[in-house]
Formats: structure tokens, C-alpha cells, sequence
């Protein structure tokens, strides 16, 4: 069983990503879709998605390896069916949440995540926009409990393939709205396109990988509002094209934080695990705190999606 030879899902789709960017670009540059692209912006984009292939083959193994020795001290060994790769799917979409969550909520995760919202642009080169640090987060132990359950390492690895395949289609603006049932059900560009957004009402809303009823479920949805058009990139965007930065400077960035001189040994270990943006001394704003200045300044905003009731002190 342990020998589960299963075809890699994302580089089969490889020449799907390619085609698509480009008839993406063809169609914004004759102005028939939305969307926009900056060289050195996409540019950046396809050098991250090459480093993420690169660490994915020199410490990719690491975890499939941690989670195959895992395999021997399964509960269950639920083998090979049709039933078995669905459930696998669907539940490691939940994990998908569950870990998107997190990263959004512990600097620690978001240190690898951010730079794949560091784009101020939103196209399908965005997609390939990834983190190469992604082990060094420890993340992969959320799928422990699968492998525990009985699902193969493989089996989980290649149901996520398709997970993947899916949130490369949703990053673009040049598809609108679509059809009411799909958007109740699945992830779909409006949607993600609300998780990619630094407007408050959007901040930390809608983590799905496939299917958006996650976040309906866990009160993490917010719809794109047309008079409320996303901006993109990051609340304090780092104005850079350097892979190198995009790759490592919030890991810099925590870490000196951290390591400051005159803090107590609980403020430097909450500059790794408290939500991005805080600080000891609450000099810095949070997405709640964000959000709740928002409500200040509009208070006939005060609890529509995404924004607190009025006068709702932000507590991390």
C-alpha cells in the first residue's frame, strides 16, 4: 500500500496554466475582459511559482515522508475506491480552510503566505504567485488526522492536486458574477477575488479552496460588492519586484520584531503567533482594527459582512 503511484495533478496542468495566462493577457490587452497586467509584476509571479516548484522538489519530501511514516499507526486503511477520493477531497478542503485560517491568524503561517497576496494585480499569474517556505510552517501536520483515519499520503497529495488546479482558474477579474447555484457552492473569482482585497469589509473573509460553503458555514463569507470594487495587495504593500524580498521579507520582518531590545520573553513569542499587524505596544493595526476604524468613519456600515457592529471594541 505504500507504493500508491498517482499522476501529479498540478504539472499535468502546467500547460492549462500557461495557455490560460496568456489568452487571459491577450483578452485584457485588447480591452476585452477586465483585468491588469505589469511586466515586472507578472514577471515576479512566474519566479515565485518556479521557486515554490524548486522547494516543493528538494523539501516537498520532507512531509509526504513525515506523513507516510505516519501511515503505520493508522486507525483505518480505507484503500482505493471512488468514495475514497471524494471523501479525501472534501475533507482536505476543510483542512484547506482550516490551514488558510490560520494563516491569515498567526504571523508565524502568514510569514509564508503573504507574499502570495503581495500582487496589487489580480490575474491568473497572481495564482502562481507561491510561497517557498511553506514546510518550515509545520502546516502539514493538519493533515495528520486524514492519514490517521486511513487515507494514503498519496491519495491526500493527489486529490490536492485538483484543489490546486482550481484556485488557479478563480484569480482573475476578467470573469464576472457567474451563475447563483455555483456561487453558493463553489469558490469562484468574485469570491476569492474579496480574499485577495485590502478594503476592511474584505479583510480575512472567504479562505475556501473549492468550496465556498466553508466559509458560509463558519461565518467567514463576504460578498463582492460592486460599489466596493477589491484593491489588491497587502494593507502595507512592500513595493518590491525582488523574488528574494517577496519570498523572505516577512520572515525578516517578524523576527526583527521579535528579537527587539527591552521586550518580555510573552511579547517576543506573540510577534510570532499573534495575527499579523500586532504589536506590543498597539502601534500597528490588525485587520480588526482596521475593520472597526472603517465603522468609525462610516458608521452606516456598522455590521453589514465583514464589518463589526457599531461601537464593537477589536479584541485579538
Amino acid at each position: 500500500m505504500d507504493d500508491y503511484n498517482f499522476p501529479q495533478v498540478t504539472q499535468l496542468a502546467i500547460p492549462f496554466f500557461v495557455g490560460a495566462i496568456l489568452i487571459e493577457l491577450w483578452l485584457v490587452r485588447t480591452g476585452r475582459a477586465k483585468g491588469s497586467f505589469e511586466t515586472r509584476d507578472t514577471l515576479t509571479s512566474l519566479m515565485m511559482g518556479t521557486g515554490n516548484v524548486v522547494a516543493g522538489l528538494l523539501l516537498g519530501v520532507v512531509s509526504y515522508w513525515a506523513l507516510l511514516w505516519l501511515w503505520q499507526f493508522r486507525f483505518f486503511d480505507l484503500g482505493l475506491s471512488v468514495w475514497v477520493f471524494l471523501a479525501a477531497f472534501l475533507l482536505d478542503d476543510l483542512r484547506y480552510y482550516v490551514y488558510h485560517r490560520i494563516a491569515h491568524r498567526v504571523r508565524w503561517v502568514w510569514a509564508e503566505h503573504v507574499n502570495h497576496h503581495s500582487s496589487q494585480h489580480y490575474n491568473l499569474s497572481t495564482a502562481l504567485r507561491q510561497s517557498w517556505t511553506g514546510l518550515f510552517t509545520f502546516m502539514f501536520v493538519l493533515q495528520a488526522p486524514l492519514v490517521l483515519l486511513g487515507f494514503h499520503p498519496a491519495v491526500i497529495a493527489f486529490t490536492f492536486g485538483f484543489n490546486l488546479v482550481w484556485q488557479f482558474w478563480i484569480h482573475t477579474e476578467a470573469i464576472g458574477k457567474m451563475w447563483g447555484w455555483f456561487e453558493f457552492i463553489f469558490n469562484t473569482p468574485s469570491h476569492h477575488r474579496v480574499h485577495h482585497a485590502t478594503n476592511p469589509r474584505y479583510l480575512d473573509a472567504n479562505f475556501a479552496g473549492t468550496l465556498i460553503v466553508w466559509d458560509r458555514m463558519f461565518g467567514t463569507f463576504v460578498e463582492e460588492l460592486e460599489e466596493d470594487r477589491p484593491r489588491y495587495g497587502i494593507v502595507k504593500n512592500i513595493g518590491t519586484f525582488n523574488p528574494l524580498k517577496v519570498a523572505f521579507h516577512e520572515w525578516i520582518g517578524m523576527f526583527a520584531d521579535a528579537f527587539a531590545p527591552g521586550l518580555t520573553l510573552r511579547e517576543r513569542f506573540n510577534y510570532l503567533i499573534m495575527p499579523p499587524g500586532w504589536s506590543h505596544d498597539g502601534s500597528r493595526d490588525t485587520s480588526k482594527t482596521l475593520k472597526a476604524a472603517y465603522v468609525r468613519r462610516n458608521p452606516g456600515e456598522a455590521g453589514k459582512p465583514g464589518l463589526p457592529a457599531a461601537g464593537a471594541e477589536p479584541a485579538e
